[in-house]
């Protein structure tokens, strides 16, 4: 049996008073244990709880809310508020998760932030407070409004009249009230409409009580039309019509006011019962025609900007509010200008003369041409009779041409003018448009403004030496041009013609001078009368057989008699050939007696100008 040695023992209170250590601490981990439990219990997510910044860490922020870990928020949820946050700083946040995969705890500073906005708009709605935002975008059917959350302004309760351009409220803040909310949809709606009519009906009453016609009142430009431009005079609008804002021209209101413009205007009619307010800006002015009689003298030059063209002349504007008519006959000498915008434009600054006033009517008459010579008044000087002158023919008409011999002056060479021997039934046959001319003048009416010019007159008059060349029983070969009933023209020389009457045409009795020549029959006459004055020669061809003997007179009518047939052979032929006919198919030829009866008349003519 062995021994138990001293130190074997155990030594009772020690064991104890280890126990009593052992039990001591049992209990404060379990106490601990139950404090942390509760403190878990306490942060339910979802809830918005106070933390402290304890660091940053990169785009990071670490909170701590007294919760088993710390918290992370993202940096860019703070906003502008990031670059002022230190250490220390209390945030609310959100409790978005108790742990993440790495056991932290999950925290947004955004979502509290609207949750708190959200609890405090849903206060100011119930007690219709009034709230403040600014418009950020453009969205269908309205804009949407920054109130810390986004809300929804429809187009309708922005303004008390639709605004067209809403681009231009970007970036504008405004007062509204909430009209509707819808806290799981995340919808807030607002009205600015409602807070305008408000302060529209208070303004009203006070401005209704002030308005009188005749006084002046302040208002801001609410709309602009085509006509006018609605003030808003205070609660109530009043028209400025497009006529009262200008003593001058106004082609369109934007081009003096835009929306939103202050303006003082004077009240032209007001009418309580109906409400309506007629406006004036010009009235505000003195009127420019009231001393215009003094201003603007006849004779007086002036300058100004031609403000409108129509087809009669140009209005120019010499001040604002008044106008002058340069007439188209009066803007240049020039009388073949056929529009004014062929001699000004708009916007253009011209000189004028003041040709006359009428105060009543508000007219004043200007010319522009009196600022230059009038070319007429030196025409005699310039363009003497007799003067050879050079021209372009500028137009031509049916009884002649017109040549401008310099700007505003034209002259006419009438068609009896063109030629002493060619027979022109028209100008143009001699004369085309814009073919430069060389000519006389003959005659000048400066009173009338009108200029003569002959073409023929540089050339000699082949009549001149009609009765030298041509005297009385002078003998004459000629051409037959032309048959009347009375007789025969027969050509002599180019542009020389005689009559050969028909008790002239053969020494036996010729009844119808058609049955004795042919037309381009040559013939042998002689003259036997000359009337220069009158231009006329008279032709026989039977004086001239009167003269032959007997033999020569058989042996110049059959000479007469073979030429006429040879050409009648030539002239049918062709006729023949090209089956010339007047009537036209499947029908009867046509009469000879309304031909005969043509010939007649047009053969009596003929024999009176003889």
């Amino acid at each position: 049996m062995s021994r138990v040695k001293q130190d074997d023992y155990i030594d009772e209170d020690q064991v104890d008073d280890n126990f009593e250590t052992i039990g001591q601490d049992a209990v404060a981990k379990s106490e601990f244990e139950t404090l942390i439990n509760e403190s878990l219990l306490s942060f339910k997510q979802g809830e918005i709880t106070t933390g402290t910044i304890v660091r940053k860490s990169g785009d990071l922020v670490i909170v701590d809310i007294g919760f088993k870990s710390e918290g992370v928020i993202q940096i860019s949820e703070f906003g502008r508020l990031a670059a002022d946050l230190k250490v220390g700083d209390r945030v609310d946040v959100l409790l978005e998760k108790n742990e993440d995969a790495e056991g932290r705890v999950v925290l947004s500073k955004e979502k509290a932030d609207k949750i708190r906005v959200w609890e405090d708009m849903a206060k100011k709605y119930e007690n219709d407070e009034i709230i403040e935002g600014v418009v950020i975008s453009k969205i269908k059917g309205g804009v949407t409004v920054d109130i810390g959350l986004k809300a929804f302004l429809p187009g309708s309760q922005i303004d008390l009249r639709p605004i067209k351009n809403l681009d231009r409220l970007i970036g504008e803040a405004f007062k509204f009230k909430i009209i509707k909310m819808n806290k799981k949809r995340g919808n807030i709606v607002l009205s600015r409409r409602i807070l305008l009519e408000e302060e529209r009906k208070i303004n009203k009453e006070s401005t209704l009580a002030q308005l009188q016609e005749g006084s002046m009142v302040e208002g801001i430009v609410k709309n602009i039309t085509d006509y006018g431009a609605f003030i808003d005079l205070g609660g109530i609008d009043g028209l400025l019509h497009i006529t009262d804002m200008s003593w001058g021209r106004v082609n369109h209101p934007s081009e003096i006011f835009s929306i939103g413009d202050t303006v003082n205007v004077m009240v032209l009619k007001f009418d309580k019962e109906t409400e309506r307010v007629s406006l004036g800006f010009k009235q505000t002015t003195p009127d420019p025609w009231s001393v215009a009689k003094e201003k603007y003298k006849p004779e007086t030059q002036v300058s100004g900007k031609v403000v409108s063209i129509t087809d009669y002349g140009a209005f120019v504007e010499l001040e604002e509010g008044i106008e002058g008519l340069v007439h188209i006959s009066e803007m240049t000498w020039n009388k073949h200008i056929r529009h004014p915008a062929k001699l000004v434009a708009i916007d253009e600054m011209v000189e004028a003369v003041v040709l006359a006033i009428d105060i009543e009517k508000k007219r004043i008459s200007l010319g522009m041409k009196q600022l230059g010579e009038n070319p007429w008044e030196s025409i005699e000087g310039k363009y003497p009779v007799n003067t050879i002158v050079e021209g372009r023919v500028r137009n031509v008409a049916e009884f002649g041409a017109f040549v401008e011999l310099e700007e505003g002056v034209d002259g006419l060479i009438h068609v009896s003018d063109m030629s002493w021997v060619q027979k022109i039934r028209h100008p143009s046959e001699i004369l085309k448009k814009r073919d430069k001319v060389r000519c006389i003048v003959l005659n000048i009416d400066k009173d009338s403004e009108r200029l003569s010019l002959g073409l023929k007159q540089l050339e000699k008059d082949p009549w001149d030496d009609v009765e030298e060349k041509y005297p009385v029983g002078s003998e004459v070969k000629c051409k037959v041009v032309k048959i009347t009933n009375f007789g025969a023209f027969a050509e002599i020389e180019n542009g020389i013609e005689g009559l050969i009457h028909v008790s002239q045409l053969s020494t036996n009795k010729v009844v119808n001078p058609r049955t004795a020549v042919r037309a381009d029959q040559k013939v042998t006459a002689k003259v036997i009368k000359v009337d220069l004055p009158n231009r006329k020669i008279g032709l026989s061809v039977k004086a001239f057989l009167e003269g032959l003997s007997p033999e020569d007179v058989e042996r110049e009518l059959r000479a007469m008699e073979e030429n006429a047939a040879i050409r009648d052979d030539e002239q049918s032929v062709p006729e023949k050939e090209a089956g010339h006919d007047e009537s036209a198919p499947g029908e009867a030829a046509v009469s000879d007696k309304p031909v005969e009866t043509a010939i007649e008349k047009e053969d009596k003519t003929a024999e009176d100008n003889s």
